[in-house]
């Protein structure tokens, strides 16, 4: 679920931290020169960003969304018209159903309540810094055909996305400070420097026994599923890849623990290793992870000569292109537009109405890219069935995240230091224990454009481990939240330190975002990140991948649905949500573009 967005079945890594720009602010005075450091290591860079500040896009945006406007103060009849789809929430999510359903031909308004678009990835800019909310680790996103569902989305859009191109990141591990690449077997060495002999033979033999696994798991394309009888058609070219993968489609679709324990994988530290990347792409242990998202991820990051991949302009770089894909197909954007109903007329989800009184009408669909708990109170009462309600709502919580934002002085520091640098503190507690494992992510080393010369700007962040119920009631201005939030946000601190030792000496801009901020500025039930639990040990059944309701008109996509949080997972409900409304024809035709 993390920050991370290998290509998975529907989920990634999420690895991505994700907090809005409200959280509270320090600023400091200047205390360095203006020494600029670039280097990239262990990668090859296309598109360079060159250092004046790009204009236009999202960050543009939103800063002319933020200034007072006369449309602010419009009569709600000029913002009321008719579509045939409404999308609540600008998400990552709601934009990719949005933008394809446009491509689709269909007429599309997304609605966001906030004034910056990509909710939990969303980025900002503060002092000439820009801070990402959400995502830091991609693949699968920049090249053509991809098995990641957003990339195949800005494939479909005809968006490239220019990015720079690496394949290493640190590890502050209790065995010591390591550097680690993807695409080749330096792994290796590391194991053998820092861990022992045994180590190294095991994880050989991981990779081979990962092989047929990572083929089983690229076999269907969450772009080709449907579920009405048309998924025949739609399904009928992946059909020889799925009878291939017919041996391993039981182990992919199982716990990644049940695979681990049957091919008597027992090192400890392969083991670790293997839970703390369970946990960046989905947010749970590897007993709570599908084996088919470690396949991707292996298929992305092990192969031979594989690259990690940074959008040019950070994350918000694809909220942008989203957004472009959008309007360009004919859609609207409404940035400052709450939702504060869905209209349901004869069994059927018919529109929205905003705060203040416009009303939007949707002929075809309402797809809602808010979490279950925050979509459920804006129908009527008895609008859903009162089981499906119950069920929904004792999907259990994933945790949420503490953030550090930070921007410093970068005179002196090194020139190859690393963009990304995971943190584990003891693997006795556990990678999904409280405050055990961060993950910190210095854009600027491989994009510039991100803080000011001479600058650096990092993002710290614990991945979906703070619990909720630390913060549940407390009051955002008292002593007692800001207490909690010094002491919270240590562990951060102290992740950073392995990366940059004096990093308190040169900090500019701090600002610490909590499960509060997250409710506050993306309004998300309790700051969480969305659902989890579906996968256990315990359970042979696996939920499907599915944007429906049992509501008419109403489908809901984003993270609180099966698989949860990550930027392929949500991207993954966008599909689904678009190929509940087109002919299967037109998905064909789509399919024939991005899955040649």
């Amino acid at each position: 679920m993390m920050h991370a967005t290998a290509t998975a079945p529907a989920r990634g890594v999420s690895a991505v931290g994700r907090v809005g720009g409200g959280s509270s602010v320090v600023t400091r005075a200047s205390s360095g020169t203006n020494n600029e450091t670039t280097a990239c290591r262990g990668g090859r860079i296309t598109s360079r960003p060159s250092r004046p500040s790009r204009s236009g896009g999202v960050i543009t945006r939103a800063a002319q969304a933020e200034a007072p406007t006369d449309d602010a103060a419009a009569d709600a009849k000029s913002k009321s018209h008719d579509v045939d789809v409404v999308v609540i929430g600008a998400g990552i999510g709601g934009l990719c159903a949005g933008a394809l359903l446009a491509k689709y031909g269909l007429s599309v308004t997304v609605v966001e309540s906030h004034t910056i678009p990509g909710g939990a990835a969303h980025a900002w800019k503060r002092d000439g810094y820009t801070f990402e909310s959400g995502p830091s680790l991609f693949s699968g996103m920049s090249e053509w055909p991809t098995n990641n569902p957003c990339g195949q989305v800005l494939h479909a859009l005809d968006e490239p996305l220019p990015c720079v191109y690496y394949n290493t990141w640190m590890c502050h591990l209790p065995e010591g400070s390591f550097l680690t690449e993807v695409g080749n077997d330096q792994f290796l060495d590391v194991l053998k420097e820092f861990v022992d002999d045994d180590a190294v033979e095991e994880w050989k033999r991981l990779k081979e026994l990962m092989k047929p696994l990572a083929a089983a798991s690229s076999a269907l394309p969450p772009s080709a599923v449907r579920t009405d009888a048309a998924a025949v058609v739609t399904l009928a070219r992946f059909i020889p890849g799925l009878l291939a993968a017919a041996p391993q489609l039981p182990k992919i679709m199982a716990p990644y623990s049940r695979f681990l324990d049957a091919n008597d994988i027992k090192h400890p530290f392969i083991r670790n290793w293997m839970e703390v990347l369970c946990f960046l792409l989905s947010g749970a242990p590897a007993s709570g992870t599908l084996a088919a998202e470690i396949g991707y991820m292996f298929d992305d990051w092990y192969r031979p000569n594989s690259t990690l991949e940074f959008p040019v302009g950070g994350s918000g770089a694809i909220v942008e292109a989203l957004v472009r894909g959008l309007e360009k197909n004919g859609g609207r954007l409404m940035l400052r537009s709450h939702v504060e109903s869905i209209k349901v007329e004869g069994e059927r989800a018919t529109g929205v109405v905003l705060r203040g009184g416009a009303e939007i009408n949707a002929s075809r669909a309402v797809i809602s890219n808010a979490t279950l708990w925050d979509t459920i109170p804006m129908l009527p009462p008895g609008a859903l069935p009162a089981d499906w309600v119950v069920e929904a709502e004792e999907t259990e919580l994933c945790a949420s995240f503490m953030h550090l934002h930070l921007g410093i002085d970068a005179t002196g520091l090194p020139d190859d230091l690393e963009i990304h640098h995971i943190y584990v503190e003891d693997w006795a507690a556990g990678v999904t224990a409280e405050q055990n494992m961060v993950l910190v992510s210095i854009a600027s080393v491989l994009d510039p454009t991100l803080a000011p010369e001479g600058k650096h700007v990092i993002h710290a962040y614990t991945p979906g481990n703070e619990p909720l119920e630390l913060w549940q009631g407390l009051d955002r201005k008292s002593d007692e939240y800001k207490k909690l939030k010094e002491e919270r946000s240590q562990v951060l601190w102290r992740a950073v330190e392995k990366a940059i030792p004096d990093v308190r000496q040169r900090v500019e801009v701090e600002m610490v975002g909590t499960p509060l901020t997250q409710a506050r500025f993306l309004r998300r039930h309790k700051g969480t990140y969305g659902g989890t639990g579906w996968i256990s040990e315990d359970t042979d059944t696996i939920p499907i991948t599915t944007a429906s309701t049992p509501l008419a008109g109403l489908l809901v996509v984003g993270d609180s649905n099966f698989p949860g949080p990550g930027v392929p997972s949500v991207a993954a409900h966008g599909w689904s949500a678009a190929h509940e409304l087109v002919p299967f024809w037109k998905q064909c035709q789509m399919l024939d573009k991005v899955c040649p």
